[in-house]
């Protein structure tokens, strides 16, 4: 089983990295899995706003097909270039992966870019709190009221932001490995999750970029 993350300059490092730990540990009480971090060229990518940068060891041409595709939010800007920019290789990239995927997921603004090449047409989904107005830009896509951790229909898998891609990275985990792989990962990874602050979650009726 191939998890595929396809990533960008500007990424959301945790969107990456957090879903990528949860799924290494699959293999430890479940299937085989294989989770690959992608670009468009290979090489190295660095995260927003002059973040980490990590390694990428395939390139898009070098992958056969997914069977769970993990998009990863980031930058406005990036995201902007990525939905309407000359360059449509990512794009096309998601259309191509999607069509025989087991599962098509997003975490944060990912959804932004699953909504641009069409992929949550039809599809109940949800994104960061700050970027639902942006998502329902795209009339076909049915956003979810409040602001869940993630949405699950049929195959497709939408998340909140950041640190919801760890609640959604377990629930794809119970989806392709079952329940008692999830709660072993849980364990492993002690996510137990209890803040030490509170806070809510202000109304926003604007969508903060454009493509």
């Amino acid at each position: 089983m191939i998890i595929g993350i396809p990533v960008y300059e500007k990424v959301d490092l945790l969107d990456v990295m957090g879903p990528y730990e949860m799924f290494q540990w699959i293999s430890q009480s479940g299937p085989k899995v294989e989770v690959e971090l992608i670009s468009q060229t290979g090489g190295e990518v660095t995260s927003r706003d002059n973040g980490v940068t990590f390694k990428v060891d395939k390139c898009f041409d070098d992958v056969g097909q997914l069977d769970v595709l993990w998009v990863p939010g980031g930058d406005p800007s990036a995201l902007a270039e990525l939905m309407s920019g000359k360059d449509r290789r990512y794009v096309k990239f998601l259309t191509d992966q999607a069509g025989n995927a087991r599962l098509v997921a997003s975490v944060c603004e990912g959804a932004l870019l699953l909504a641009a090449a069409g992929l949550l047409d039809g599809y109940l989904a949800t994104t960061h709190w700050a970027f639902v107005p942006c998502l329902k830009k795209f009339p076909k896509v049915m956003v979810a009221e409040g602001h869940p951790r993630f949405v699950v229909d049929r195959n497709r898998v939408t998340g909140g932001g950041i640190s919801s891609g760890l609640d959604e990275a377990l629930k794809v985990i119970e989806l392709l490995a079952g329940y008692k792989v999830a709660q072993s990962v849980q364990l492993t990874t002690q996510y137990y999750p209890d803040p030490p602050v509170a806070g809510t979650i202000p109304p926003i009726t604007d969508c903060p970029f454009k493509w």
